[in-house]
């Protein structure tokens, strides 16, 4: 007799599984050793595969970084896109843009945000090219075209963005001795002359 093979949802069920346990597994290790101590071997090993099934299910190191950045970033898409103001809806769109920007900076400065300490490893042209970044550029360029400020908007997007760059942060507070206080007042200003507004400080 003929043993029927597994069907698509099956397999798709063991694919879902199997992801799982590889983020679990990765996620474990970048907890205990860091994320820039964390290498495809060690993590094949932790998961029990062979780590061409690691470079198969992601690609490389940074797919991998990008995969559990998806899953740290989920509770942060969530506040700015649904969640209480002004990070949320409920305030006017540059009063969200500023707080915005503010979350990006705390977070920033926060030693234990797994986020931020995740995308600190992956290389800067692969973050610019990742879902996250997407999901940032759409949220922004929705809140400018919002708040009506002129220019365009999607363009706009693009130079906030640039400001926010983790990596900019990080040599302007490390190498210049640029406090946040200075980087987030900056934020602010941009969104104003952005959006045509006065942006309160209190607004992050």
């Amino acid at each position: 007799m003929t043993v029927p093979s597994p069907g698509p949802a099956t397999e798709r069920a063991d694919a879902a599984r199997n992801r799982a346990r590889l983020l679990e597994a990765a996620a474990r290790l970048v907890a205990e050793r860091g994320a820039g101590q964390v290498t495809m071997q060690a993590v094949a090993e932790a998961a029990g595969v062979g780590k061409g099934t690691l470079f198969r299910r992601f690609g490389d190191r940074d797919g991998l970084l990008l995969a559990l950045l998806d899953e740290a970033e989920e509770a942060f898409q969530e506040a700015y896109t649904s969640g209480p103001p002004p990070l949320g809806p409920g305030v006017s769109a540059a009063d969200r843009l500023a707080a915005f920007g503010c979350a990006l900076l705390d977070r920033a400065t926060c030693t234990t945000d797994r986020g931020m300490a995740l995308v600190r490893h992956v290389d800067c042209e692969r973050r610019s090219a990742s879902r996250i970044h997407h999901a940032f550029h759409g949220h922004v360029t929705a809140l400018l075209r919002e708040a009506g400020g002129g220019g365009d908007p999607e363009m706009l997007a693009f130079a906030l963005l640039a400001f926010a760059d983790i990596d900019l942060w990080d040599r302007l507070m490390r190498d210049r001795g640029i406090p946040a206080d200075r980087i987030r007042a900056t934020w602010l200003d941009l969104v104003g002359r952005m959006t045509g507004t006065e942006v309160d400080a209190p607004a992050c």
